[in-house]
């Protein structure tokens, strides 16, 4: 369903999910951009499929609402909320060493809209801006490298084959010397781990290993990973479960092993990089890792943005939806 909400201004057109499980298209005005702000016409969006599922839903939890606030995002979790952190698009207005460069930033699946310049990041010009809509998911995936500390020689095991996992094992695998496992119960995401040349197994598979990172939104696979680590094992734990509990087995080896059960959160640099490491310069390392080609294959389909609200339930339920993107 299409709403329209004219002004007296330029509008736009943006996605918003209006109660639990029911999105449409609004019109909205667009603000005017000042001195400092620029006027972007979106390209491509991605929808990031754990996260919004959750929002989708309604199941963030009224603790964490005002936490888990992306940025630009607009209304509440409460709903109605405009929603999404994958945006790539062409820069029509603003500084003069902007206009016309393609862009991401953290906004809302919306055809244009208005932000200060400094929000926007420019593509290298070796990552094609269709694939720039992994850059969330490779800040947040950088993010938990660090946070594991992998080190060269590492075994590493990897729980979740979805969009975010894939890239943590794709990191890790690059590595010196380092042996990477990616687990996941669909044994059809074999493939997406052949692609990136990452070794692909089941659980049982797992033993003994350095460093266990679980992206699987499982707590299941929790468990597996604090059954099996090997003596002092990191163990980072990337998924957010929102409104479910999780039962843990810390009895067993997990205190005898001496494991360390670590949180991962792309809100804030790891301690020991924060001072070196603003948010911008982490954002500007992920887009230029963005430029294998063999990252194509977590682009798992594609939707008009004019149809995006028939279609975003579909595309959140799918398991086989890995980053969906949305073209403008």
């Amino acid at each position: 369903m299409n709403i329209s909400r004219q002004g007296h201004g330029e509008t736009a057109q943006a996605l918003w999910v209006v109660s639990a499980g029911i999105a449409e298209i609004r019109s909205e005005d667009l603000a005017p951009a000042d001195q400092h702000g620029a006027v972007v016409r979106m390209c491509y969006s991605g929808i990031s499929r754990g996260t919004e599922a959750l929002v989708f839903r309604g199941g963030v939890p009224e603790s964490e609402m005002e936490r888990m606030r992306a940025p630009n995002m607009a209304g509440h979790f409460s709903f109605p909320v405009k929603y999404g952190y994958c945006a790539v698009g062409q820069v029509e207005k603003g500084p003069p060493d902007l206009v016309g460069r393609m862009v991401f930033c953290l906004h809302p699946h919306q055809d244009r809209f208005v932000l200060p310049a400094a929000m926007l990041n420019p593509l290298p010009d070796k990552v094609p801006p269709g694939r720039a809509v992994l850059a969330a998911n490779m800040e947040t995936a950088l993010n938990i490298i660090w946070d594991a500390a992998v080190q060269p020689g590492d075994q590493v095991v990897v729980y979740g084959a979805g969009v975010v996992g894939a890239l943590v094992a794709f990191l890790a695998n690059a590595v010196p010397g380092t042996d990477v496992l990616l687990v996941d119960v669909n044994r059809d995401r074999a493939a997406l781990a052949a692609k990136l040349g990452i070794a692909f197994g089941t659980a049982d598979m797992a033993s003994g290993f350095d460093v266990a990172i679980n992206a699987s939104g499982s707590g299941e696979a929790l468990g597996e990973a604090i059954l099996h680590a090997g003596q002092e094992a990191r163990i980072v734990e990337a998924s957010w479960f929102g409104d479910r509990q999780v039962c843990l087995p810390l009895g067993g080896p997990f205190h005898a092993r001496r494991l360390s059960l670590i949180s991962s959160q792309v809100g804030a640099v790891p301690a020991n990089r924060r001072a070196r490491w603003p948010l911008q310069r982490r954002m500007a390392k992920a887009l230029t890792l963005l430029a294998d080609d063999r990252l194509e294959a977590l682009i798992s389909g594609e939707t008009p943005f004019s149809a995006l609200a028939a279609h975003y339930a579909a595309i959140l339920t799918d398991p086989a939806t890995l980053c969906h993107r949305v073209v403008y």
